[in-house]
């Protein structure tokens, strides 16, 4: 047999082999591939807890600011709490208002509490404003009192805070009153001094709050000196926002820290 005739035998068992070599091959790359990781390896799937979910509050005052005898409506809002309580009104809605007639400044203090035990609070203040009694001359003239310094309960139950818009310093129609209210009570005790407080909201800088307040107070001030108070007997300080009547950030606690304060100057 020559070479070439042996060459051609062969050529027919190779086609052969190489056909299925390349239908092995097509068979295992069609097959499905498996993962690596089996499944139940992992353990189970441990379901959500709710034992981190914590409860949110907010209450607010509309006004925050009343004469006595007038009402205010409480408003508060809570979330993933199921006991809500408000001192001075016991347990509530979750989710609610209520008209109250506070007889005196109040801070409404709200407790919420999850089914997990967390808490969370909120608070408003509403400030009441009390007539001034009427002062009997002799009151002024001798001595029953009306040349001494008085008690602070005394003073700040005849003498209210004056309340400022934002980014202001003038007087807002109540803020006169507790002008003249103050002023009335001073001409009465020709004894008492004042110092008054500029206080500001949280927003804006030290800086500018600083110099916001002390508008406030010097216009609490001057007010009270038309009114016939001498100045000698008042005078100012500014604390800007560095001091909070109320850490809420909302419009009635801004509203509550933007205020000219009165108190005995001793």
């Amino acid at each position: 047999m020559t070479q070439e005739h042996m060459t051609t035998s062969r050529m027919p068992i190779a086609r052969t082999l190489l056909t299925l070599a390349l239908a092995l091959t097509l068979a295992t790359g069609c097959g499905k591939k498996k993962s690596g990781v089996d499944p139940n390896s992992l353990g189970p799937v441990e379901p959500p807890t709710t034992a981190s979910v914590q409860p949110t509050a907010t209450i607010t005052a509309d006004p925050v600011l009343i004469d006595l005898g007038q009402s205010v409506v409480l408003n508060w809002r809570t979330t993933n709490a199921t006991v809500v309580t408000i001192d001075g009104i016991g347990q509530v809605n979750v989710n609610g208002t209520q008209t109250v007639s506070p007889a005196n400044s109040t801070n409404f203090h709200l407790t919420a509490k999850s089914d997990s035990g967390a808490l969370v609070e909120a608070n408003v203040r509403v400030t009441v404003r009390v007539p001034v009694a009427p002062v009997a001359p002799s009151d002024a003239t001798n001595g029953g009192g009306g040349g001494d310094m008085g008690t602070d309960a005394a003073f700040h139950a005849a003498v209210q805070d004056v309340f400022y818009d934002y980014d202001s310093y003038e007087l807002r129609p109540d803020g006169q009153t507790s002008v003249a209210q103050a002023a009335a009570y001073m001409v009465a005790h020709p004894g008492v001094r004042v110092v008054i407080g500029g206080y500001c909201d949280e927003r804006g800088s030290a800086e500018y709050n600083l110099a916001l307040g002390e508008n406030r107070a010097n216009s609490a001030r001057t007010a009270l000196i038309n009114a016939g108070v001498a100045p000698a007997r008042v005078r100012v300080i500014s604390y800007g926002k560095e001091k909070q009547f109320c850490t809420e950030a909302n419009e009635a606690c801004w509203q509550e820290n933007r205020r000219a304060q009165f108190s005995l100057d001793r």
